[in-house]
């Protein structure tokens, strides 16, 4: 059954629109909390209890205070844990062995958008039949269960300390960090108070941007989102890398001494080489928009490739229908289910320094048998609902173009979830042959014919 409210994310919107407001999440927590209380089964010990946990901007405490409420009145008990990023929360729901987890964020979106995502107990997406129950739970308005049923609040004080010690578990015991001076830049979001400490904690030598939120500045020039920052840093300090998050801490960046930025695709084969030194790997889960030259490495190696649609969810989705363990896309969106439930940016950022610590290598150099392809996108505007697949001038013009690529390159050609757009790249060895392929394109969809 589809929902109508949950995204491919949760909920998210600009504050103050349809869904984002304090009437609706009250609601939301209400809906919420039934279906989860009714789950329970009234079962003794089984009272069900949630986390909430939040990035920096400004709207969560509104967003959090009106949830709490509506679990509240459902007679579900909530555990505050203030601001942390996204992977913790999914982490401290299973450590702390309780029904689910809420975050409040619109990850790398700007400071007006907020949003509201759930994890089941285990530190996964919420099963999709009980997404579909919250969602028809909604029909009906806010109730209130009695005085005695209601559920109680209280904060967890060293979550942010939990979750730090649980990162720094992810990395080898035998290695450290001493020596090393690594940039921070947390967007001013979720991780600017444990980023810094994991780090530091390991041995490195920390420099900090990004990471003085004032509950409007997320993502502003900073992050993931906007990498030269980080690049410029690092360079300007002398450090030896930087890493970069994005407002809710779930996606990674990096670059080096020398100011050169590394995408998703790169610091993902990072990972998976060091680990295909000392254990099969069976296949890596990239998107659609993964570089083909991380495919062809990967192949060179034995390591299976499989592209899912755009979207750590369904990247998440294919990895555990191949029990594979290893994925992400472009953006920084990493996973490693040896490590994580869920896509964690700082997770990743300690595997890729594992792999660094463990070959003595740089990262220019950890990487240097990885080429990626170079890749061109042009976006044309496309009215909703236009049947794009039968528009007869790209279907000649893709045909031609494919003929042009052979085996030295890929089409890909899909529309746009959140604007008006059809969405157009071509990646291929050569980067004129791309570009003149991708605008052969364009001019196909806007000619109309």
């Amino acid at each position: 059954m589809a929902s109508s409210v949950f995204g491919t994310d949760g909920v998210r919107g600009t504050v103050g629109g349809p869904r984002i407001h304090a009437a609706f999440a009250l609601h939301l927590g209400y809906a919420a909390g039934r279906v989860l209380a009714r789950e329970a089964g009234g079962r003794a010990g089984s009272r069900p209890t949630v986390l909430i946990g939040k990035d920096t901007r400004v709207s969560g405490y509104m967003l959090e205070s009106a949830l709490q409420a509506g679990f509240s009145a459902a007679g579900v008990d909530v555990v505050l844990a203030g601001p942390l990023p996204t992977p913790a929360v999914a982490y401290l729901v299973r450590a702390q062995r309780l029904t689910a987890g809420v975050v409040i964020s619109a990850s790398h979106n700007p400071f007006p958008d907020n949003g509201i995502k759930f994890f089941s107990a285990q530190g996964t997406k919420l099963p999709d039949a009980t997404e579909a129950a919250i969602d028809a739970a909604l029909v009906d308005p806010p109730g209130c269960v009695p005085s005695h049923q209601l559920g109680r609040a209280r904060r967890l004080d060293d979550a942010a300390g939990r979750y730090v010690e649980f990162c720094k578990s992810t990395f080898p015991t035998r290695l450290d960090l001493n020596g090393m001076h690594i940039v921070v830049d947390a967007a001013h979001g979720a991780a600017y108070h444990v980023a810094p400490d994991i780090f530091r904690e390991l041995g490195a030598r920390v420099t900090t941007i990004g990471c003085e939120p004032d509950g409007f500045n997320i993502n502003e020039n900073a992050g993931s989102m906007y990498p030269q920052a980080l690049a410029d840093a690092v360079r300007g300090s002398g450090a030896d890398l930087g890493v970069a998050l994005d407002g809710d801490a779930d996606r990674l960046i990096m670059a080096d001494s020398s100011g050169r930025i590394y995408n998703g695709d790169e610091l993902l084969y990072a990972i998976v080489r060091e680990r295909a030194q000392h254990a099969t790997v069976d296949g890596v889960v990239g998107t659609l928009m993964s570089n083909l030259g991380l495919e062809r490495r990967l192949q060179t190696l034995g390591i299976g490739f499989a592209r899912a649609a755009v979207g750590d969810r369904y990247v998440l989705e294919r990895m555990q229908a191949l029990g594979w363990h290893y994925g992400g896309e472009t953006s920084g969106h990493l996973l490693c289910l040896d490590r994580h439930t869920t896509g964690d940016g700082l997770v990743a950022a300690l595997q890729v320094l594992s792999a660094l610590r463990q070959s003595g290598l740089g990262l220019a150099q950890w990487v240097s048998d990885l080429t990626l392809y170079p890749q061109h996108m042009v976006n044309v505007p496309l009215d909703p609902g236009t049947p794009w697949e039968q528009h007869a001038g790209l279907t000649r013009a893709r045909a031609d173009v494919a003929r042009q690529l052979g085996d030295r390159g890929r089409i890909v050609i899909r529309a746009s979830g959140t604007e008006p757009k059809l969405r157009l790249m071509v990646e291929a060895e050569d980067a004129s042959l791309a570009h003149s392929c991708v605008q052969e394109l364009a001019h196909a969809v806007m000619a109309r014919g």
